[in-house]
C-alpha cells in the first residue's frame, strides 16, 4: 500500500501548479488539444515536473503490482511483464495479456491430448 506521506506529497505537488492559466497554456488551440509550446512551458516548472514524475512512478508501480498479483492468481509467468511495466507501462500490460492468453492456450492443448 502507498503511504499517506507519499499521497500527501503528490497532492501538494499537484495543487502547487494546477491553476486556470496553466490549463489555458496546455489547451491553447481552438480545438482544446494540447500543444507543444504550452506543455513545454508548464514542464519548465520544477513543481510540475516533480508531480508528473511521481504520477508516472505511482502508475507504473501500481500496474506492475496488478500484473504480478494476476500472475500469481492465474499461475502465469510475470517477470518480463513486471519489468516492462516499470520501464513502459502499456507494453508491460500488453505482454502480460499475451503471456496469459498463450499460457491458457498451451494449458488447454496439453490437457486435451
Amino acid at each position: 500500500m502507498l503511504s499517506w506521506d507519499f499521497c500527501m506529497h503528490f497532492y501538494y505537488t499537484c495543487l502547487g501548479h494546477l491553476r486556470p492559466e496553466t490549463i489555458h497554456l496546455i489547451f491553447a488551440s481552438k480545438y482544446w488539444l494540447p500543444e507543444l509550446p504550452g506543455i513545454e512551458k508548464i514542464f519548465s516548472s520544477e513543481m510540475t515536473l516533480a508531480s508528473a514524475w511521481i504520477h508516472l512512478l505511482v502508475v507504473d508501480l501500481f500496474a506492475a503490482r496488478q500484473v504480478f498479483d494476476d500472475g500469481l492468481e492465474n499461475e502465469v509467468e510475470t517477470r518480463h511483464s513486471v519489468s516492462l511495466c516499470l520501464l513502459f507501462c502499456p507494453i508491460g500490460i500488453v505482454t502480460h495479456v499475451i503471456t496469459k492468453a498463450l499460457t491458457k492456450s498451451a494449458g488447454t492443448s496439453r490437457h486435451g491430448m
